[in-house]
């Protein structure tokens, strides 16, 4: 078995390793926001939901709860963002 270690200072290695492009604009976007079930993430959610509506004009959000903070988010969920022209992960504590 080879193990593989990846150094997030080195550069991007392939197209799995690049980062998206920065969206031109919000207004007018969906956005998805995966929730990792711990206490504060759906209050630090609602208000930046808030925010984004209101200053930048996000048209529709996509919010889903992970059923456990320790795992990774289900396949499902994951297909259900598909949508989104962006997607925040947040941890609520």
């Amino acid at each position: 078995m080879t193990l593989r270690v990846l150094d997030p200072r080195q550069a991007p290695q392939g197209d799995a390793m690049r980062m998206a492009l920065a969206l031109p604009s919000l207004d007018g976007a969906i956005v998805g926001m995966i929730d990792n079930a711990k206490i504060g993430t759906e209050r630090l959610f609602d208000f930046v939901e808030e925010i984004l509506r209101k200053e930048h004009g996000v048209r529709e959000f996509i919010r889903r709860r992970k059923p456990d903070a320790s795992r990774p988010v289900p396949p499902g969920m994951l297909a259900q963002m598909s949508g989104a022209d962006a997607v925040l992960s947040a941890i609520g504590d």
